[in-house]
């Protein structure tokens, strides 16, 4: 037999070669009994369905959303956060039956992915403003999505209240009498592992919103809290950077952290200085991933809800490509909804009153 097609199936059934094709790509058309007859003859015969990229071409759509990360694509699989992130937006979508795929944004290797696979929308998580990839999307006019981005006019966001949940635990720390606090922060610049009596003003939204929701209420209290910045987010940063605040001549006595991951590097640098938390040290994580509560102490920490973040911006993708496709998409583009979803202070043992002799 030669080269089997749509077509030999169709004459093998007795059908049109639509309706051949409506088997493989719009099944609520026929009825289960001809859907059945068809992929049995399509079976027998070897045909393993329409061609992706000529049925994408005809219906213009790929059925392909993408997923767009600054960092490299083993962040989705080893950061909690992003992970329960990523997993909740998968459960979102798949009754719409659209896949999904993940797309890094390197810089420097000449592959930008975000160019190349064909997409109908894509969801821009925590990416920084001048990503090449980001670049291209635009170009290629992608219905995008926001989230844990600058919101800009005609591209629908999801945010948290990254400010207002900073603000909670700084205010947290003041109202336990502590007035000597440090800040330990993921940052796009350095310098790195110093400690600094300031914080420069940060490009990354999410970094920038935290900081000044920190330094709001310490400055307002008069207190200039000292700053590590690190280039990663992770629990050997957040040691190394514990280290450096816990072996001044007057060391913090609560510690703010970027991450719960940050905030359990800190708790290991306590335990191997002999540094108690509650009782001498104080130390606040944020994001309320997992890790927080299995930590000892458990951690008291700001919890974003990442699982509602993810199924608003599952849906706002697929409302996106919709609007897209339909009269009248630049008007809607234009008014193109922005989220901002609350936080929430979590009070665990990890935070005490200040030592009696730091007050």
């Amino acid at each position: 037999m030669g080269r089997v097609t749509l077509q030999t199936v169709a004459d093998r059934v007795g059908v049109s070669r639509m309706t051949v094709s409506n088997a493989f790509s719009r099944p609520d058309q026929l009825s289960a009994e001809l859907r059945e007859r068809i992929l049995a003859a399509a079976d027998e015969l070897g045909y393993c369905g329409p061609d992706p990229a000529a049925r994408a071409l005809a219906c213009g759509r790929s059925g392909v959303i993408g997923f767009l990360l600054t960092d490299s694509l083993s962040y989705a699989f080893t950061d909690e956060v992003a992970t329960r992130f990523l997993g909740a937006v998968a459960a979102e979508l798949e009754p719409s039956g659209v896949a999904m795929t993940l797309l890094s944004s390197p810089r420097g290797t000449g592959r930008v992915p975000a160019r190349d696979v064909v997409l109908d929308g894509a969801v821009v998580y925590s990416v920084d403003a001048d990503s090449p990839a980001l670049d291209w999307l635009r170009r290629r006019d992608v219905p995008l999505v926001f989230v844990d981005q600058v919101a800009e006019p005609g591209v629908p966001s999801v945010n948290i209240d990254d400010r207002a949940g900073a603000r909670a635990a700084a205010e947290h720390v003041l109202a336990l009498g502590h007035r000597r606090v440090g800040i330990i922060t993921e940052a796009t610049s350095g310098p790195y592992d110093e400690v600094v009596d300031v914080a420069a003003d940060e490009a990354h939204h999410v970094i920038r919103e935290r900081l000044r929701g920190w330094l709001e209420p310490l400055q307002a209290a008069g207190l200039q809290p000292v700053v590590v910045k690190q280039p990663n987010n992770g629990e050997e940063e957040g040691r190394r950077s514990a280290e450096l605040l816990l072996g001044r001549a007057e060391p913090p006595t609560a510690l703010l952290c970027m991450s719960d991951l940050l905030a359990l590097g800190a708790l290991h640098a306590a335990e191997a200085r002999g540094v108690r938390v509650p009782t001498d040290l104080s130390v606040v994580g944020f994001d309320d991933a997992p890790l927080a509560a299995r930590t000892r102490p458990a951690l008291t920490t700001v919890r974003q809800p990442v699982d509602e973040k993810a199924r608003v911006a599952a849906r706002a993708v697929l409302a996106a490509i919709d609007a897209a496709d339909s009269p009248g998409a630049g008007r809607r583009a234009s008014r193109a909804r922005h989220v901002l979803l609350p936080t929430e202070l979590v009070v665990r043992d990890s935070t005490g009153p200040a030592p009696t002799s730091s007050r």
